[in-house]
C-alpha cells in the first residue's frame, strides 16, 4: 500500500512538470512577440511590425526573387550544407581519429591544425574568393572548413580522453589494436564526437548564409542582402526567421541521428 500511495504521490507532480515545461515555450514566444509589436509599433518605417513581415512572407510565396521560390532558396541552402556536412563528418571525424589515437600522427599534423582551428571561417571567404571564384563549390569550400574543425577538435578530445579502465579492459581479454580503436575507444568517445557533430552544424547553416551574401543570387543569405539593398526590412526579418527556424530544425535532426547511431547514450 505504501509503494502505491507513493507512487500515487508522485504523479500529479510529474503531470505539473509536464504541462510547465510545455507551457514555458509559448510563454516564451508569445512574450517575443509582444516585444516586437511594441518596440515596431513606435518606429513602423525602421523596424516593420509583425503583421508587415507576415505580409512580406505571404508576398515572398506568390512572387519568387530571381525566379526562385521561397522554399527553393531554402532546398538551396540546404543542399550546400548537407554536402559540406557530409564530407566535413566523413574527413573530420578520419583526421580527429589519426591525430587522437596515434601520438606520432598528432606530433607532426598537431602544430599545423593549431595554428589553422583558431582562423575564423569567414576569414577563409576573401582567400576562397579569389582563388575560387564565387561558384558553387567556393560556398561548399567555405562552409566545409568551417564546419570540419570543430569534428576534428571534439573527435581527438574524446579518443584522448577514453577512460585507461576500458582500454585496460581489452588489453585483460586481449584485443588488438583495430578492436581496441573500433570496440573501445570509439564507441566510448562518441558522446564528444557528437557534440562536434551537433557544433558543426549549426556553425555550417551560419557560415553558408555568409557564404550567400557574397556573389550569390539565391539561397536565404541572399535574401537578406536583397532585402537589404532594396530597403526591404520586412523581407530581411522574413529571411531572419527562416535562419532561425531551419537552424532549430537541423538541431532536432541532428539529435534524431544522434538517437539512431549511439542508442546506448539516450538518457531514460
Amino acid at each position: 500500500m505504501a509503494n502505491k500511495k507513493s507512487g500515487t504521490d508522485l504523479r500529479p507532480i510529474r503531470t505539473t512538470s509536464d504541462v510547465v515545461a510545455a507551457v514555458l515555450p509559448v510563454i516564451s514566444v508569445a512574450l517575443l512577440l509582444i516585444l516586437w509589436y511594441v518596440v515596431s509599433k513606435d518606429h513602423p518605417l525602421t523596424f516593420p511590425t509583425p503583421i508587415a513581415t507576415w505580409e512580406r512572407f505571404l508576398l515572398l510565396l506568390e512572387q519568387p526573387i530571381m525566379h526562385v521560390s521561397y522554399l527553393g532558396h531554402i532546398l538551396v541552402s540546404l543542399r550546400r550544407v548537407l554536402i559540406a556536412l557530409l564530407f566535413s563528418w566523413v574527413i573530420g571525424i578520419s583526421f580527429g581519429v589519426l591525430i587522437g589515437w596515434n601520438k606520432k600522427m598528432n606530433a607532426f599534423f598537431g602544430s599545423i591544425f593549431e595554428v589553422l582551428r583558431p582562423i575564423p571561417p569567414l576569414a577563409w571567404i576573401p582567400l576562397i574568393t579569389i582563388c575560387f571564384g564565387v561558384s558553387e563549390l567556393s560556398k561548399v569550400r567555405i562552409v566545409f572548413i568551417g564546419a570540419v574543425m570543430a569534428v576534428v577538435i571534439n573527435t581527438r578530445a574524446g579518443l584522448q580522453t577514453v577512460d585507461p579502465l576500458y582500454l585496460d579492459v581489452g588489453v585483460a581479454f586481449n584485443a588488438n589494436k583495430r578492436q581496441m580503436l573500433m570496440e573501445i575507444a570509439i564507441p566510448a568517445a562518441m558522446p564528444v564526437i557528437f557534440a562536434g557533430v551537433r557544433t558543426s552544424t549549426s556553425v555550417a547553416w551560419t557560415v553558408v548564409l555568409a557564404a550567400e551574401m557574397i556573389g550569390s543570387s539565391s539561397g536565404v543569405g541572399f535574401l537578406v542582402v536583397r532585402g537589404m539593398n532594396g530597403d526591404d526590412l520586412a523581407l530581411v526579418l522574413v529571411a531572419m526567421i527562416t535562419i532561425g527556424v531551419i537552424g532549430a530544425l537541423l538541431a532536432v535532426v541532428t539529435s534524431f541521428i544522434e538517437r539512431l547511431v549511439c542508442p546506448w547514450m539516450v538518457k531514460k
